[in-house]
């Protein structure tokens, strides 16, 4: 039970400082500044092509920032990137993370565990016997599925059910459940609420919302962030503080902190063709 316990995640605190990333064409986003302490739910918001995704890679070591500080559970970036991706998991994210449509539940399920065991099991695991490899991988993936929601029962063919024929909000339950199986201390989350309905969103929203109350701080791309959540945009000028409220310093203070705007001098805005060149070179990273 306290083994067990020690291996739960927590959540990992991101702290972002004049942080940019520059692709061929342009700054796919820069100027961001936010902190948000562990177990916080943080909201990247703004239109396709502003860079949102890039800063979702970057904060989780898939991306190199050209500018700016940031530091992800005391592990500072660009520096310790490997680091930050061996804490940090990613959801569906399009062209770097996706789910194979014609794969079953069942075959994403296990095959994401079999990775997991290979590549962050300790040498102790690796000679326990295979039940008991299997019955470790078991407990991982019901843990995951439960926390990421997913009812297995109440989909068409069961666990058997292929990706193809998933509802969107069932996709992207299961994309979580695979980042959970490697119990991350951070969670990141691409178009959250990307072709959902009003009651999907505001399910998506409800099961983030439980991930980061139980400990994993959860960053997630979205066109309209929730109230509660420390809300984040790439906008370059688009979200200036309000001249009465000073910018906040963590996410218990104020959930709206935004990124501050560059200054009149600099002509180097964000573009989206930045934002697309940076995220095309990400499998290089």
């Amino acid at each position: 039970m306290g083994a067990e316990a020690e291996e739960r995640p927590h959540g990992a605190a991101v702290v972002a400082d004049g942080f940019g990333l520059k692709g061929p064409r342009g700054w796919a986003f820069r100027k961001v500044s936010f902190r948000a302490e562990p177990g916080a739910l943080v909201a990247i918001e703004g239109p396709s092509g502003s860079g949102r995704t890039c800063l979702l890679l970057a904060l989780t070591g898939r991306m190199k920032a050209k500018e700016g500080t940031a530091e992800v559970g005391g592990l500072p970036l660009p520096r310790k990137m490997a680091a930050v991706r061996r804490i940090s998991a990613l959801g569906q994210v399009p062209g770097v993370s996706e789910l194979d449509p014609a794969f079953t539940v069942a075959e994403h399920l296990r095959e994401r565990a079999l990775l997991q065991r290979r590549f962050d099991g300790s040498f102790r695991a690796l000679l326990r016997r295979p039940a008991e490899r299997a019955a470790t991988a078991r407990s991982r993936i019901e843990e995951a599925v439960t926390a990421a929601g997913l009812d297995l029962a109440a989909l068409p063919k069961g666990e058997r059910t292929s990706v193809r024929d998933l509802e969107r909000l069932e996709a992207l339950r299961l994309s979580i459940a695979l980042a959970l199986i490697g119990r991350p201390r951070l969670l990141a989350v691409d178009d959250t609420d990307l072709k959902l309905s009003d009651a999907d969103r505001a399910e998506a929203w409800e099961l983030l919302r439980s991930l980061a109350a139980a400990g994993t701080t959860v960053l997630a791309v979205c066109s309209e962030a929730p109230e509660d959540a420390l809300r984040i945009t790439t906008l370059d000028g688009a979200a200036e503080p309000e001249p009465t409220e000073p910018a906040p310093e963590t996410a218990e203070a104020e959930p709206a902190a935004r990124t501050g705007s560059a200054p009149e001098h600099d002509t180097e805005d964000t573009t989206e063709e930045g934002a697309a060149d940076a995220l095309a070179e990400t499998g290089r990273a």
